[in-house]
């Protein structure tokens, strides 16, 4: 794949209303794509990490900054539709907890922020082509938080590839599906492109927090915020310590001097065993990043208006629904990616407080359960320890949010006190049933049986 037919993209993308700033950072990923750039990491080339700052060391005898509330903006990754659990709105409309959704409780963390520290907090969230119309009409019930338009940052679409060609991809039956959200690693054309990034600066905001929308967890955190606002980073990223279940997931690394993300997908086969080492490579990404906006705006005016962040190639058919429609590549990229593009990047370790996010029907169970509660400022926290249960559900019932619902009918079982829950089979749940410990629980018959009342800890029972 030599042949460079990216004039044809620029075309369709000018076409479609794409800003500048969206057709150059395309033109990189694509870029890389024609090349064979694949952007492989070896073992060899980076160090591990050993150690990093803490958040509870860090924050520990330093009063917060209140005034700093006044230059940032928040930013939640509102682009996903959830379609892995059956959804087909955004994401973030899904009810979590008590009757509210993700969304409202982001909005009611924010106004809550607003009051208390008496602060016109900003507060942005990143909608997809696919996301915008549903968020935008559920903000209207949040009249206070002014004009929905006014909190949108539309993040772009760009052209499917041709995976035979390399050329735009045409399908005239449905040519939405000619398009494609390009990853969140979009914030940053996004934001230029928007004229949002300039219009920010101009109202005297230098710091971002941004995070993904179905993390509860990532509230701006004042303490955090001091310590970025001193630090002197350009760019603070979240980390967590991995566990033998993050193993085959992105880690920290440095090279050069420079922090890094290395995925999978970057990765060598014969290094899998070093990437899969939790003990030597110890942190993973979060993707919750504080940003100086002035450092984000110097990098990109250095770039030609990008930040060049590596490619991540998907192979789809045009169709998703139909395999036998013609295959494409889509052209991603990862915001937290960035990290190597900045001297003096920094990372801060948190605990799993701040990473709850809701990727299965497995974890909306943990947090639909008690074993997490909501405090007065609408923050959603684990009611008992810093580790959430580690819930297994069988996919075969339960992968899609309406097979879940259909098994929770009668009541949410208590998991305040559950370490682990494994889940084989149609099992009915109640709100008379209490895990605690770990439990596994298996019904091998084909049609749905329902968990008895009672207590069941550390067992393994066939219902």
């Amino acid at each position: 794949m030599n042949e460079n037919h990216f004039p044809e993209f620029a075309a369709k993308m000018r076409k479609a209303g794409s800003s500048d700033a969206a057709i150059r950072a395309f033109q990189h990923s694509y870029n890389s794509l024609i090349t064979g750039h694949t952007g492989m990491i070896s073992e060899s080339t980076i160090q591990p990490i050993a150690e990093l700052p803490r958040l509870e060391e860090i924050s520990r005898g330093k009063p917060p900054n209140v005034e700093l509330l006044s230059q940032v903006v928040v930013i939640k990754l509102n682009g996903g539709l959830g379609t892995s659990m059956g959804l087909e709105r955004a994401k973030s409309l899904l009810e979590v907890k008590n009757g509210l959704t993700f969304l409202d409780f982001i909005l009611r963390q924010i106004l809550q922020l607003r009051e208390r520290n008496k602060v016109p907090l900003r507060f942005l969230l990143m909608n997809s082509f696919s996301t915008s119309r549903d968020t935008l009409q559920f903000l209207r019930k949040y009249g206070e938080l002014g004009d929905p338009a006014l909190l949108e940052l539309r993040q772009n679409q760009v052209p499917k590839v041709d995976a035979k060609t390399a050329r735009p991809v045409s399908w005239p039956e449905n040519p939405q599906l000619e398009w494609c959200p390009p990853g969140h690693g979009d914030l940053y054309p996004s934001l230029l492109g928007s004229g949002i990034l300039k219009q920010l600066l101009a109202d005297g905001v230098r710091f971002l927090f941004v995070s993904n929308s179905d993390n509860l967890g990532a509230t701006l955190d004042l303490g955090l915020l001091t310590y970025f606002a001193e630090s002197g980073n350009p760019l603070l990223m979240e980390v967590a310590e991995r566990t033998l279940s993050d193993r085959k997931g992105g880690h920290l690394a440095r090279r050069d001097g420079k922090l890094l993300l290395r995925e999978s997908a970057q990765c060598p086969e014969s290094d899998q065993g070093a990437f899969q080492n939790i003990e030597r490579h110890r942190f993973f990404n979060t993707n919750n990043l504080w940003l100086r906006l002035d450092a984000l705006k110097e990098l990109l005016d250095a770039n030609g208006g990008f930040v060049p962040l590596p490619l991540i190639k998907n192979t789809k058919t045009v169709d998703p629904r139909n395999k036998s429609s013609p295959p494409v590549f889509q052209l991603e990229t990862a915001m937290g990616a960035a990290i190597d593009s900045f001297n003096n990047a920094g990372a801060v370790v948190v605990s799993r407080r701040r990473f709850a996010p809701v990727k299965t029907t497995s974890d909306l169970l943990a947090l639909r359960s008690d074993a997490y509660s909501v405090t007065e400022d609408w923050q959603i926290v684990l009611a008992n320890g810093d580790s959430p249960p580690a819930i297994d559900l069988d996919i075969h019932d339960y992968k899609m949010v309406d097979q879940l619902d259909e098994k929770l009918a009668d009541g949410i079982p208590s998991l305040r006190d559950c370490r682990e829950l494994i889940v084989r089979g149609p099992i009915l749940f109640s709100s008379h049933n209490v895990i605690r410990g770990k439990v596994t629980l298996t019904n091998n018959a084909p049609v749905p049986h329902s968990l008895a009342a009672g207590e069941y800890r550390d067992c393994s029972k066939e219902v």
